[in-house]
């Protein structure tokens, strides 16, 4: 019998996701502090998080597998991360307005029990527009993105901000790269498509 299956995480973006692989799963909060190191590159910041947090519920849930995730916005090696606040937001968009920003988005699978831990990062190119401060503040009354990095939602209406997207696993920007979570399950032991059951027609 498989391993139970625990996503570390309280996103209902990473949620949504996993729920596409259609395996059966339990979302556990993961304890994790989340302040950058001093000088940490958003790359490893992203990395360090992803595992701290599946670590941490793989420590209570030792003979589950545990997937833990985590996005850092990349603005010329400054770390960009949820805005929280409307006026935040707007900062951080003006920032990123006609530039290249890259969402470092990280994904670590845990199994206790076996010993086995793994991270991998999935790095996606953003390419932002020029974006006027009345579209800035008009998008961001609409959508309210105050949960995401880098407050812009490109599966919903932040499409609008963007000139382009350049990703070799395109659920990463959203906030779990499925195909590198699929590899590390499969690491892990837990292969998605034996584990699905089929249903009779």
């Amino acid at each position: 019998m498989p391993a139970a299956l625990i996503l570390a995480s309280t996103s209902r973006y990473r949620r949504e996701l996993l729920l596409r692989l259609r395996l059966p799963f339990e979302v556990v909060a993961p304890a994790v502090d989340e302040t950058p190191l001093a000088g940490e590159a958003p790359a490893d910041l992203a990395k360090r998080l992803a595992l701290a947090k599946a670590r941490e519920v793989a420590r209570r849930h030792p003979a589950a597998v545990v997937i833990g995730s985590d996005q850092v916005a990349d603005l010329d090696g400054e770390p960009i991360g949820k805005p929280g606040t409307h006026e935040r937001a707007v900062a951080q968009l003006s920032c990123m307005s006609g530039r290249m920003v890259v969402f470092q988005t990280a994904v670590a699978v845990v199994h206790a029990d076996q010993g086995f831990e793994k991270v991998a990062l999935a790095p996606v190119r953003v390419r932002f527009r020029s974006l006027s401060a009345a579209e800035i503040e008009r998008y961001l009354r609409l959508e309210q993105p105050y949960d995401c990095a880098g407050s812009a939602k490109s599966e919903t209406l932040g499409i609008a901000l963007l000139d382009a997207i350049d990703s070799d696993d395109p659920t990463a920007l959203v906030g779990l790269p499925l195909i590198r979570t699929c590899a590390l399950l499969r690491a892990a032991g837990l292969d998605p498509l034996a584990a699905v059951t089929l249903t009779a027609a």
